[in-house]
């Protein structure tokens, strides 16, 4: 019979643990956890998000007198490797009632929906260039065509010299390259 050094992965695991482990963790109290991370929705179905490996876990004996985390793996079932959490068969202490919860979530949800994204402007380097960018952002369409029909002249002077043949001999080979070429007139 041969060996094979393969991981073992996660089976798939019963619905219903009937385990009387506990934990030596300290008990989960539901007021600390976010309520958001608290499903009390279908009360018989508990689930909440497990502080240690941050995933959904079911609550079992939720009709006994120790309710406690399902006994779970790290990994996914049939995927990764079947580590055991150490939040497994952890107690939870119910210390908020389920409208205690709902008023909790709601709140919550109130809380997150009334925040504002805030639009993040550069800092300006001096006192020169926050004026510059107020004075670019205060600007109109009209006031940009304006300004660029100021600066055409120089444009139109600068195309003007660079087309002027320099003093000296032409190529003698090579065709004919315009220094620029030709805009057409508005």
């Amino acid at each position: 019979m041969a060996i094979t050094a393969a991981m073992p992965t996660a089976k798939e695991r019963p619905r219903r643990t009937r385990t009387k482990r506990v934990s030596n963790l300290p008990a989960l109290k539901l007021s600390q956890l976010l309520p958001s991370h608290i499903d009390l929705r279908e009360p018989l179905k508990a689930v909440l998000v497990c502080e240690d490996c941050k995933t959904w876990v079911p609550v079992t004996g939720m009709q006994s007198k120790v309710q406690k985390l399902v006994p779970h793996h790290t990994g996914k079932a049939d995927v990764a490797a079947a580590i055991h959490c150490r939040g497994s068969n952890r107690r939870i202490q119910f210390d908020m009632t389920i409208p205690e919860w709902r008023q909790a979530l709601a709140d919550a949800v109130t809380e997150a929906s009334s925040r504002q994204a805030t639009a993040v402007l550069p800092m300006a380097f001096s006192p020169q260039t926050n004026r510059t960018l107020r004075v670019r952002a205060e600007r109109t369409l009209a006031g940009r065509v304006a300004d660029w029909d100021s600066v055409l002249p120089r444009v139109a002077a600068t195309d003007s010299n660079r087309q002027a043949m320099p003093a000296g001999d032409a190529p003698t080979e090579g065709p004919v390259v315009p220094l620029h070429p030709k805009r057409p007139e508005r």
